[in-house]
């Protein structure tokens, strides 16, 4: 088999998994698949978690996670898997509005082979977008610190208060610089002290 051959088989195995065939229709169960169709507002809330409301995130949690006892999760993990319900949540709603013509019974065979393909891929997905959404808080809050020091440098240079203080401050730093550099002027025009020759004679 060739690298083409194979490649083409990667893709097609790829395409079994993210798509569904409903009365001789393809559907695609990866909500990704229809970002040709997304306006900016229904990318940012596909991708971004946190967009529904928890009480409908908890409600579905048996729907796509029947063999979890949530009880038994610490928080990190209950995080990524209520984003994964909330995925699947958004994911059935962008495929009923894509695919209006699509029964009750044809959405349920899309939600329970979406609840066995996608699963561990909608957590990973969860997971990378809780990530970079802490580096961002992460530099967002470090630029807001460094931000809040320069500005406050800048209101206390500003104070007439800080002027008066400075002041003699500087005058003296001047003064000090002046007199350096004329103690210095004075030692280099200062003539250089040779001993005398010294004598030598033969007795």
């Amino acid at each position: 088999m060739t690298a083409a051959q194979e490649q083409d088989l990667q893709l097609q195995r790829r395409l079994q998994q993210d798509s569904i065939l409903l009365a001789g229709k393809t559907i695609y169960i990866n909500p990704f698949l229809y970002w040709r169709r997304f306006d900016s507002n229904t990318d940012r809330w596909l991708r971004e978690p946190g967009q529904l409301p928890e009480e409908q995130i908890a409600v579905n949690r048996s729907r796509f996670y029947p063999e979890l006892d949530w009880t038994l999760l610490n928080d990190s993990d209950r995080e990524i898997k209520d984003g994964a319900v909330e995925m699947f949540l958004k994911s059935l709603e962008l495929i009923g509005t894509f695919h209006p013509e699509l029964s009750s019974g044809h959405l349920l065979e899309v939600e329970r082979k979406m609840a066995i393909t996608k699963k561990t891929s909608f957590e990973r997905w969860v997971e990378k977008s809780y990530r970079r959404r802490a580096k961002q808080e992460t530099w967002e809050r470090r630029r807001f610190v460094r931000d809040r020091f320069w500005r406050s440098w800048g209101e206390w240079l500003a104070l007439e208060a800080t002027h008066h203080a400075l002041a003699p401050a500087v005058a003296l730093l001047v003064i000090t610089g002046v007199g350096g550099w004329w103690l210095g002027s004075s030692n280099s025009s200062c003539p250089t002290l040779l001993p005398p020759p010294e004598q030598t004679g033969v007795r």
